[in-house]
């Protein structure tokens, strides 16, 4: 059982972040058992087993690349249906049972909490992988290359090391018919720092507990990524830009149907639902047994 630190939100009906977390369902040891090269987290709600089966069946099950151990994990809140809860938890549980990569917190799962979410991430990588070089944020609609991500970090750098899709002078949206609306009296800079985007960032192992202590001093925002970059800008450490500015993608380019190679030079791409998951990870396969 364990607790969080406390996250200091500006008070608004717009949001709720929880100041404490217990774990319901945990992988206690196995982190430290593998001591994977890079552990992938992936936030994904309760009831999207889809996702979760899709991604174990694709991307999700490589376990061994270049030579470097991959651990996996799906990382949950509690459900806000009211209606099946006790169900759906049942069926959870059992999932857990089976698959073994699964972590649950007692927060609610809720786009409003991703913040919440992202420090439980943090604090759970920080203190169960000792032994982990690289951990790596990804949502359940990408498409992850993990050779190539794998390739890319045998190369990186390993400490105070993030990078991704980064963002730099991104503008604050004040338009309150927007998802990313945020108040002047929440956040008054007109732009925000430069933060990686939250489909997929990779960061060094030496990262998760100094975001976590930052955390404490830099007021909490429901924008999961920009809020990290936040922390990152406390700290006084760089977001990193990626090697190739095409190796995470938001969206698919028209010219990759040209391409030979297209799906083995990516690291992350967003995909639409389970099915293009499917699909892409057969490209992609054909693509890297045909020597791309």
């Amino acid at each position: 059982m364990c607790k969080s630190h406390q996250l200091t939100l500006q008070q608004s009906s717009l949001w709720h972040i929880p100041t404490s977390y217990t774990f319901i369902l945990d992988e206690h040891d196995r982190c430290r058992q593998e001591s994977p090269f890079l552990v992938l987290v992936i936030p994904v709600a309760p009831h999207n087993r889809e996702a979760r089966d899709t991604i174990r069946k694709t991307w999700g099950k490589e376990s061994t690349v270049l030579e470097q151990v991959v651990s996996l994990y799906f990382l949950l809140g509690l459900s806000k249906e009211e209606d099946g809860t006790e169900a759906l938890q049942k069926q959870v549980l059992e999932e857990s049972q089976t698959h073994h990569d699964i972590l649950q917190s007692n927060f609610l799962d809720s786009y409003k909490n991703l913040t919440i979410k992202t420090m439980v991430m943090l604090e759970w990588l920080s203190s169960h992988c000792p032994n982990t070089a690289y951990a790596m944020k990804v949502d359940s609609d990408m498409f992850l290359n993990v050779h190539k991500l794998v390739d890319m970090l045998l190369k990186a750098p390993r400490h105070l090391y993030m990078t991704g899709k980064v963002a730099r002078g991104a503008a604050v949206l004040r338009d309150h018919n927007s998802k990313w609306f945020l108040p002047v009296s929440v956040f008054s800079n007109p732009t925000y720092p430069p933060y990686a985007l939250g489909l997929g960032y990779v960061f060094s192992m030496d990262l998760p507990k100094k975001i976590v202590d930052a955390s404490a001093h830099v007021k909490a925002i429901y924008i999961e990524d920009v809020y990290v970059g936040m922390c990152m800008k406390n700290l006084g450490i760089e977001v990193t830009d990626p090697p190739n500015g095409g190796l995470f993608r938001t969206t698919i380019p028209f010219h990759s149907v040209l391409m030979k190679c297209y799906w083995t030079s990516v690291i992350t791409t967003i995909l639409e639902n389970s099915k293009q998951i499917s699909d892409t990870w057969r490209k992609y396969q054909t693509e890297a047994q045909s020597g791309c």
